[in-house]
């Protein structure tokens, strides 16, 4: 991290971690990029109970070099510039935290409460660099995530391969049609979650949709030839035509059902 990135980390840090219901805070990995890099965005996960001040009082806390700031009442997300960089801030209640780690160890009946949302938000849990914390919750917490048991794991992979299915079919009847745009949206939808099962499969949570392509292929279990299958899938390669991609496809899908 540079020097001037640090010294913005430490003052927002100071700022936020002073207030009484602070549990915890910590860095996503978005802020490792070098600064001129697009993806470059500074993300605190700040982890409260009870409540937050109000937006006005954290805008005016922030500082007075804040600009372009928009916040997010429902979900407590905070964006704003200091000079040029982004900042992203968001706020999450410990107890609904609790919630969601308790259904994914030790209430899996429950498990469809959680399905649609994926593993990134305990990504960020388990992954984020720690700032700040009040005790050992966060510590609890990513033990916890560590040690979720296979009926987790097996849920979880089944949900997303049967969306990987539904968005292959799609490609599928999008070929068919000539339907481009679906056919685009088709193959986004089924790669992304072709990847999610293999997640799964390996007991990892998903990263940001920018980690996908580097930690996906560093997975131990993949299926043969997933690799080179996967980036011809993802080549714009004008001999790659739809119908072929679709043809990939289908082998994509049938390796990782076999595994």
């Amino acid at each position: 991290m540079k020097h001037k990135t640090k010294l913005l980390v430490d003052r927002l840090v100071g700022t936020i971690s002073s207030w009484p219901t602070i549990e915890c805070i910590s860095l996503n990995e978005a802020a490792t990029p070098d600064t001129l890099d697009p993806y470059f965005a500074l993300i605190l996960d700040v982890y409260y109970r009870d409540r937050i001040p109000s937006a006005d009082e954290r805008l005016s806390a922030y500082g007075q070099d804040v600009v372009a700031f928009e916040t997010s009442s429902q979900t407590n997300k905070d964006r704003f510039l200091i000079g040029d960089y982004p900042i992203r801030i968001e706020y999450k209640d410990v107890k609904k935290v609790d919630e969601l780690v308790t259904i994914a160890d030790s209430r899996v009946d429950q498990l469809w409460l959680i399905k649609d949302r994926g593993t990134y938000g305990f990504y960020r849990l388990v992954h984020g660099d720690i700032l700040f914390q009040k005790n050992s919750w966060i510590q609890e917490i990513r033990s916890r995530l560590k040690h979720l048991g296979d009926p987790f794991w097996i849920q979880m992979r089944e949900a997303h391969q049967s969306k990987m299915e539904h968005f292959l079919s799609d490609l599928g009847a999008a070929l068919i049609q000539g339907d481009n745009f679906h056919y685009l949206i088709s193959s986004a939808g089924f790669i992304k979650n072709a990847c999610e099962v293999l997640f799964c499969i390996n007991h990892r949570f998903e990263p940001s949709h920018r980690g996908f392509y580097e930690q996906v292929k560093t997975l131990p279990k993949l299926p043969d030839e997933f690799i080179s299958r996967f980036e011809s899938f993802l080549a714009n390669d004008s001999e790659m035509t739809a119908e072929r991609k679709y043809n990939l496809a289908q082998l994509i899908a049938r390796s990782i059902i076999s595994l």
